[in-house]
């Protein structure tokens, strides 16, 4: 059920979201969250569809915040949505004109679900500071994609010289099943000096650069990066050991080659994830992501990191104009 309300009030929406659960016989218990999603004016549509699919794996609010020109006379306009396309959420969609264009805590007080975590989640720009953000004040979690930015190394720093504990961001998410295979292969193999660490993949995406730095600063070892100028994110991982060398290479979009010293070549499944399975992995941890922290605070900055500018050619068997996005990982 969707119902729109014109120069409204919060108060006011949620009085319509009490009278559009009573039509239908839905009740708020079994919502674990709010979710509140500051996004840019015409991109919020993706935001909010990866939204919705997280939600049937983590029954929550979802309020879209969309600021207009804050020059305008003070308005809110509102779109709610409960059941049907709405998934396991309630969608509430408030597009803000004059003081209204600001995602304040006095705005949205009268929609957050008492005594639930607040996750607060930025998809496009990055904000000056998300622990300083009046929503982000609030929030157990505080959600970024630096991903969205053009200058990936400029804007990890940025979010280093601000990071407050609750903060993560989307380049780290997309690595999860890239550091749990690199991490299997090394307990598999057992110890051996690991000389230096190469990341190929292109410098615009900020999971690439996060990858080498986790894996220089827990290996102790150097980060090379190649494949400065390719179309596409990270695509292949060598770890040049003692023993020979390990190189997990992902072709394509979801099938990757674990190539182990001494040991033949195994095919595994490394699919690039889709922006609603990364958002249902944070919004499964509702305390500090200490890796991310660690990476950010530390290894970002001790460990050598050295682009190699040397155009590497894609395989004969590489179509790169399906990679339309930088930050695929």
């Amino acid at each position: 059920m969707r119902t729109e309300l014109k120069d409204t009030t919060t108060s006011e929406v949620d009085k319509q979201i009490s009278r559009l659960r009573g039509q239908i016989g839905l009740r708020t218990q079994g919502r674990v969250l709010t979710l509140v999603i500051m996004a840019e004016k015409g991109h919020s549509k993706n935001a909010v569809q990866a939204a919705i699919a997280a939600s049937r794996e983590h029954p929550c609010r979802i309020i879209v915040h969309i600021a207009h020109s804050v020059e305008k006379p003070n308005r809110l306009d509102a779109e709610v949505s409960i059941g049907g396309d709405a998934g396991a959420s309630e969608v509430i969609v408030l597009r803000g004109w004059g003081e209204s264009s600001r995602p304040t805590e006095s705005l949205l007080s009268a929609l957050l679900l008492p005594d639930a975590p607040i996750v607060a989640w930025w998809p496009h720009a990055l904000p000056e500071s998300p622990v300083d953000h009046p929503v982000g004040r609030i929030a157990t979690r505080r959600i970024t994609d630096s991903a969205r930015e053009p200058d990936a190394m400029r804007a990890l720093h940025r979010l280093r010289e601000v990071f407050a504990p609750g903060d993560t961001d989307l380049a780290w998410t997309r690595l999860t099943q890239w550091r749990i295979q690199l991490t299997a292969v090394l307990d598999d193999l057992g110890p051996s000096p690991v000389r230096k660490v190469i990341v190929e993949g292109s410098d615009r995406s900020p999971s690439v650069i996060l990858l080498g730095a986790w894996l220089g600063h827990r290996l102790g070892a150097p980060v090379e990066f190649s494949g400065a100028d390719q179309p596409r994110g990270l695509y292949r991982v060598r770890l040049e050991r003692e023993d020979g060398e390990v190189v997990l290479y992902r072709p394509g979009r979801s099938v990757a080659t674990l190539s182990p010293p001494g040991a033949p070549e195994q095919q595994i499944a490394l699919p690039v994830r889709t922006l609603s399975q990364c958002l249902a992995e944070e919004l499964r941890r509702l305390y500090p992501d200490e890796a991310y922290g660690e990476v950010l605070m530390d290894a970002l900055t001790s460990t050598p990191l050295d682009w190699c500018r040397t155009h590497q050619e894609p395989a004969a068997d590489e179509d790169h104009s399906r990679y339309t996005e930088v930050f695929d990982a």
